[in-house]
C-alpha cells in the first residue's frame, strides 16, 4: 500500500514552532497551503539538526553551483515570526528525516517519516541488516532557497527562546534555578 503523502510544493508557509512553556515545549514542523495545514511533532534536537543541515546544504549549493541563486541570509520579505496556525492537529511524531537539493527545480526537499519502534536499532543490532518498515505516511515539503534560509533563521529563534543555559555546565536553568553538577553543590564565596 502506498503511503499517505502530506505534500507541499511549495507551501505558502513552512515553519518550526512550539507550544507550551520553556522546559515543557512541544516542537512542530508546520506547512500550510490555502486552508490545508499539516503539523508534525518532533524533538528539539531534530529541529536543531534539520536547521543546521539545511543551512549547510544551501552553503554547499552556493559553493558548487555559482549559477544557482542562493541567498546567503534569509530575505527580509520571507521572515515569519507569527505563531503556529491553529488548531494544531499532530499528524504524527517525526522519526527519520531526509534532506536533498533538486537542481532541476532549485528546491530544497525535506521528507519527514513517522517514528517507528521497529526502525530503532540497538547497539547489539549494528552488525545485522535491519529492514526498515515502509512508512504509512510522509510529510514532503519542497521549498525555495530563500524560504529555506528563512526557515533556518526562525528555527534558531525558536530554539533560543527556551530556558537559558547554565554558564558552568551548559544545562538548562529553570526559573527556580537548577542543581549544577559542576558546582558540586557549592556556591562561590565573595573574597
Amino acid at each position: 500500500m502506498a503511503p499517505l503523502v502530506h505534500g507541499f510544493d511549495p507551501p505558502e508557509r513552512f515553519v518550526a514552532g512550539t507550544v507550551g512553556e520553556p522546559g515543557a515545549r512541544t516542537f512542530f514542523l508546520q506547512a500550510r497551503s490555502g486552508t490545508r495545514v499539516t503539523s508534525v511533532a518532533l524533538e528539539k534536537q531534530q529541529v536543531a539538526a534539520l536547521a543546521e543541515r539545511v543551512d549547510q546544504l544551501l552553503d554547499e549549493v552556493m559553493a558548487a553551483s555559482p549559477t544557482t541563486v542562493v541567498p546567503a541570509v534569509a530575505p527580509l520579505d520571507l521572515e515569519d515570526t507569527d505563531p503556529l496556525d491553529q488548531p494544531i492537529e499532530e499528524e504524527f511524531r517525526a522519526g527519520t528525516m531526509t534532506l536533498s537539493w533538486d537542481p532541476a527545480d532549485e528546491r530544497v526537499v525535506i521528507e519527514v517519516f513517522p517514528f517507528s519502534e521497529t526502525a530503532v536499532v540497538g547497539p547489539d543490532d549494528l552488525e545485522e541488516d535491519v529492514e526498515e518498515p515502509e512508512p504509512d505516511e510522509v510529510f514532503l515539503v519542497r521549498i525555495t532557497a530563500g524560504t529555506a534560509r528563512a526557515f533556518v533563521k526562525r528555527a534558531a529563534s525558536v530554539l533560543g527562546a527556551g530556558r537559558p543555559d547554565c554558564p558552568f555546565c551548559g544545562g538548562p536553568v529553570d526559573p527556580s534555578g537548577h542543581l549544577c553538577p559542576r558546582a558540586n553543590g557549592f556556591r562561590r564565596r565573595d573574597p
